[in-house]
């Protein structure tokens, strides 16, 4: 045997350690350190991200992470900047600042309304405060057929199907993490209290026992 032969073979790095390489880092070599390093995965994300992924992304403890965000938070609240950063559907997220909304829609729609209708956006409170729900008893609260309103609401992302009536079968509807986004709010826990002013389960139990709902 030779002496070529006797040598173990080295190695061979596979394409997971290859990776694993290219992406270690050590956050305090970036400039900025970890605060411009959590700014700079803000502006690429497109929908909300937890402090939890933020810190194992970025490996940092998750106390780290949201006491940068709050700081962040606070200082573009205070700097007039025309965004700002805020906690919304379980995950922060930079925004538009709300006074600039209508430089915004012109800017992305040429000056072209944008808003919801009032129909859609009764339709959709009425999801909001007494979802799960089906398109007849929404219906039967408006007091018209919801059909076509419904489907907008689908096709902008602001409700989905959640499932399907066990009496019935007819197919629920309820928010989206898109509708708390769009409405600013963290849960919704934090939807005002109008629930009380809609017709309770029982009145709409009535209501479908006449055929109307």
């Amino acid at each position: 045997m030779s002496q070529q032969d006797e040598q173990p073979d080295e190695p061979v790095a596979g394409a997971d350690q290859v990776e694993q390489e290219q992406v270690a880092f050590d956050i305090t070599d970036f400039p900025g350190g970890a605060r411009s390093a959590i700014e700079a995965v803000l502006m690429v994300i497109d929908e909300p991200v937890t402090e939890e992924a933020l810190a194992s992304a970025l490996e940092l403890p998750l106390e780290d992470v949201g006491a940068v965000l709050d700081e962040l938070a606070q200082e573009y609240a205070q700097g007039n900047r025309g965004f700002m950063l805020r906690r919304l559907g379980g995950g922060w997220r930079v925004y538009s600042r709300p006074e600039y909304a209508p430089v915004v829609e012109k800017f992305l729609l040429g000056g072209q309304q944008a808003r919801l209708t009032q129909a859609a956006l009764e339709t959709l409170a009425v999801i909001a405060y007494r979802q799960p729900i089906s398109r007849a008893r929404i219906g039967a609260i408006r007091g018209v057929n919801v059909d076509g309103v419904v489907r907008t609401l689908l096709a902008r992302g602001m409700v989905t199907e959640t499932g399907q009536d066990p009496s019935g079968g007819a197919v629920l509807y309820g928010t989206t993490d898109l509708f708390l986004q769009r409405m600013g709010l963290d849960s919704l826990d934090d939807l005002p209290a109008l629930a009380p002013y809609l017709p309770s389960a029982e009145v709409l139990e009535e209501l479908a026992s006449e055929g109307l709902a």
